[in-house]
């Protein structure tokens, strides 16, 4: 059997023009830009990620520094009941010095005691606050960086779809919103 004759169907004619097609010289501009935004998509998203993570760590640490704050109230309260029921004995017991001066040694103690859990539920409360203002600032930057991210893998698509349709004003569009997700991806990585 002899190679002389080959049969060409429709779509072997149409793939033989194909190749003599003029390439469209946007559309490796349009590829690169699409493989620099998918990085710059991968970067934003493992960011967002990351700071939702460090929010919700700093929110749990608030809520075990309030439940450490809450406890110490509630021991400076149990100490300041005892001394009032230490400053009652002492009031009731004016007939028996030993007593009366039992009570007042126990008013004093019990006084000099609460000084140091006031200020260390205090000092909790102050870490309450940090931790929240930490979390809620950590929070803020991760919605920015989600905000970029989706940004960018919208003018992703765009892209694709210009490469599609060769349409200029789909790639301008595409560049405007890549231009947007990147400016917020900078303000994210700024705190802004």
């Amino acid at each position: 059997m002899s190679d002389e004759f080959e049969v060409h169907g429709p779509h072997d004619h149409a793939v033989e023009h194909a190749g003599s097609h003029t390439p469209d010289p946007n559309a490796a501009r349009i590829a690169v830009m699409t493989a620099i935004l998918a990085t710059i998509g991968a970067i934003s998203s493992y960011q967002s990620g990351a700071n939702e993570n460090l929010a919700l760590f700093f929110k749990n640490e608030a809520a075990i520094h309030k439940t450490e704050a809450a406890n110490q109230w509630a021991y400076y309260q149990a100490k300041g009941e005892k001394q009032n029921l230490a400053e009652l004995g002492a009031a009731l017991s004016e007939s028996s010095p030993a007593a009366r001066a039992r009570f007042v040694a126990d008013v004093e103690r019990y006084s000099a005691e609460k000084g140091p859990i006031r200020a260390h539920a205090e000092a909790l409360e102050k870490d309450v606050e940090k931790d929240n203002a930490t979390s809620e600032a950590l929070l803020h930057q991760h919605h920015r960086w989600a905000q970029a991210t989706t940004l960018i893998q919208i003018s992703i698509a765009l892209a694709a779809i210009t490469l599609l349709t060769r349409k200029r004003w789909l790639q301008r569009v595409s560049i405007g919103v890549a231009t947007i997700g990147v400016v917020v991806c900078g303000a994210a990585f700024l705190g802004v």
